[in-house]
């Protein structure tokens, strides 16, 4: 191996569209977005992988809004799974995610990731309506208790 190669291709296998097992590995959001014009059905798994794989959330999550607007639902599904990731892995969203995930029933993976790890500032009224409103349940259920 020349001083330049870091070995990584060695271990990483060739993404097959067929068998899941090889989309974690999934690191390049170029490969992903082929995979979406492609309507390969195994897509939302690349997602979450990209999520977990790639150190730059401004180039994950247009690939996660993408599987958020998806028509497949598990492949929506899936959306919120990755955006959830890279809320705990990069304490980042952007507005396009949190407008789409406002779609989505309260509760869910991304709303408390992005409530536990990004800046509250960044995040909407309707996500601290739902959390203040948690919470408070949570205190008054814990007053009975005491």
């Amino acid at each position: 191996m020349d001083a330049g190669e870091s070995g990584s291709a060695e271990r990483t296998p060739a993404l097959n569209w067929q068998d899941a097992s090889t989309l974690r590995w999934v690191e390049r959001p170029d490969d992903v977005h082929a995979a979406f014009d492609r309507g390969e059905p195994l897509v939302g798994v690349a997602v979450i992988s990209l999520a977990l794989n790639h150190d730059n959330p401004d180039a994950i999550l247009p690939q996660v809004a993408r599987a958020m607007e998806a028509d497949d639902p598990e492949v929506r599904r899936q959306g919120v799974v990755a955006l959830a990731h890279v809320a705990r892995l990069h304490r980042s969203v952007d507005r396009r995610c949190v407008d789409l995930l406002r779609d989505f029933p309260r509760g869910n993976e991304a709303d408390d990731d992005l409530w536990s790890f990004a800046d509250h500032r960044l995040l909407p009224w309707w996500l601290w309506r739902y959390h203040a409103g948690q919470r408070l349940l949570w205190l008054v259920r814990d007053s009975w208790r005491s």
